[in-house]
């Protein structure tokens, strides 16, 4: 994205063998950035981080139990493990967890963690706060995958709709963690809290951890410093669309476009 350098990509190794400080997030960034043109190639940069875990929350972001599509369905059962124990390392140094998996508010409607959502400090909310963040062409390059398809990579493609109920169960909801897919709601909870940092993770890399009003884009927008988990994210992509190349090499593709 060509708008800042803040939007940077790391890997979950990196969060899970941590220093002992238990109040420290301390990891390796990537990113590129490009010789003064929006135009030219771009050098991959690595920068040590180092976050104050109370200043840091983790967007989990619609990580379903289920999708319209298997094979997405299928790989967001395998990462799920990976993301329960990334979530635990980050809890356990005091960064905020906000479960986002959009659309399914009303199977949380009685947990305690959606109603920190719910309750949190209202804030001056900027304009634009509940809406979906489409791409700019003037901030930011076309996609390099053609997803107009809805990205359903299986064969034969799998009717859309909307298959979620909640999120998938492996990953663990603590009594401190928090829910909401409101953008005024995450936005609020980053506000109570004195957040100046944002780790995203989850699916669709190319869809929803770009667009939706609590992830990058939108938190880019916010002046908060970002990072997307390389190693915890996936596409909807279908490898028989442009480039054609075969999925993981097109999730590869959106992780360098961030």
């Amino acid at each position: 994205m060509r708008d800042s350098c803040k939007v940077m990509t790391l890997l979950a190794t990196c969060i899970v063998s941590l220093s002992l400080n238990a109040e420290q997030l301390s990891f390796n960034a990537r990113l590129r950035q490009s010789a003064g043109s929006t135009t030219g190639p771009a050098t991959v940069v690595y920068r040590a981080i180092d976050w104050n875990g109370a200043k840091t929350a983790v967007v989990v972001c619609d990580m379903w139990d289920q999708h319209w599509c298997k094979g997405a369905t299928a790989r967001v059962t395998e990462m799920a493990p990976r993301v329960n124990e990334f979530l635990k390392a980050a809890r356990g140094r005091g960064a905020l967890i906000i479960h986002a998996p959009s659309g399914t508010m009303k199977y949380y409607e009685s947990y305690p963690q959606r109603q920190r959502a719910r309750k949190s400090i209202k804030a001056s909310a900027p304009p634009g706060i509940f809406n979906w963040r489409p791409l700019d062409a003037s901030k930011e390059s076309a996609l390099p995958i053609d997803d107009s398809d809805g990205g359903c990579d299986d064969e034969p493609r799998c009717a859309q709709g909307s298959a979620w109920r909640c999120q998938i169960a492996t990953i663990e909801i603590a009594p401190e963690d928090a829910i909401s897919d409101s953008g005024e709601e995450v936005f609020n909870l980053m506000g109570e809290g004195g957040i100046e940092n944002v780790i995203v993770l989850g699916v669709h890399a190319n869809m929803c951890v770009l667009g939706r009003p609590f992830s990058i884009r939108a938190m880019v927008g916010l002046g908060k410093n970002v990072v997307l988990v390389r190693d915890l994210t996936d596409t909807m992509y279908n490898s028989r669309r442009r480039p054609f190349v075969n999925h993981f090499a097109g999730t590869d593709l959106i992780v360098e476009h961030v």
